[in-house]
């Protein structure tokens, strides 16, 4: 179990963690930004696949029809920020509004499987790690996006040491109770294995299908991602290197003998 009030961030004491039960409830969090082309098959796909989950549809503010056409899919519980906050910010919206012991990312531009949903929430619910993050086998992207994160996979590992080949990989599951380390920022979403690696965590990296966009654009372009990355990188690093790590906790005898009032 987790110690409330006594870690900080990316922090975790060591052995407060315990095994989530084998009946544990799941959440599915899939951020949407303007996507109203693939919003609703991908939902219908995630919602087939795991019948049992709670998906909760995040709109980050979008100025199309997403928000309108999310709430149309049955079993999904609809989520709107009224602004748009970025995928890291709509992502924390979701993950501190479900109500799940496990919860699951992906994203909602259809290229994540959710029939690989299973093999993560599997491996938390038989205790064989904390955290399990996806590592996309053959991805369907263009040379230059492949070889774009091949580079920051590189930098990121060499700086960070998370030990993770494809942070890129939105498809992730944690335990609920590893919330609390997760301060929010621009960019968190980049850097979940460095901070649970950081934390003591024990990550899973499991391989899973990738598929080709079948509507809809990326919002970024490979320039976006990398000035973005090493400003995130630098202040990412930062934080992990100024961690607070702390000792052994020891209560003292609490007195619970009744106050008397002295009255003058």
């Amino acid at each position: 179990m987790t110690a409330p009030g006594y870690t900080s961030p990316f922090t975790r004491l060591p052995g407060l963690r315990e095994t989530p039960p084998a009946t544990a409830t799941v959440s599915i969090v899939v951020p949407f930004f303007n996507e109203e082309e693939c919003v609703e098959f991908v939902l219908r796909e995630i919602v087939a696949c795991q019948p049992e989950a709670e998906v909760v549809a995040v709109d980050d503010g979008s100025s199309d029809r997403t928000w309108e056409l999310l709430q149309n899919v049955p079993g999904v519980t609809p989520l709107r920020l009224s602004q748009n906050r970025g995928q890291s910010g709509a992502l924390f919206a979701g993950l501190h509004f479900a109500s799940g012991d496990i919860l699951v990312m992906l994203d909602g531009d259809g290229q994540n499987d959710p029939a690989d949903i299973a093999k993560l929430v599997d491996l938390l619910r038989n205790g064989r790690c904390d955290v399990a993050v996806g590592r996309r086998a053959r991805r369907q992207d263009t040379w230059n996006r492949r070889a774009a994160s091949r580079i920051a996979n590189r930098v990121r590992r060499f700086f960070l040491r998370d030990g993770i080949s494809d942070t890129g990989c939105s498809l992730k599951a944690i335990h609920r109770d590893h919330l609390d380390l997760l301060v929010p920022f621009n960019g968190l979403h980049r850097y979940l294995p460095a901070i649970f690696t950081h934390a003591g965590l024990v990550m899973t990296e499991v391989a899973v299908n990738h598929r080709e966009r079948k509507a809809g654009a990326s919002k970024y372009t490979n320039l976006d991602r990398a000035i973005r990355g090493v400003y995130d990188l630098i202040g990412v690093s930062w934080l992990l290197k100024r961690k607070v790590i702390l000792p052994p906790l020891e209560t003292g005898a609490v007195d619970k003998s009744p106050r008397r009032t002295i009255e003058t």
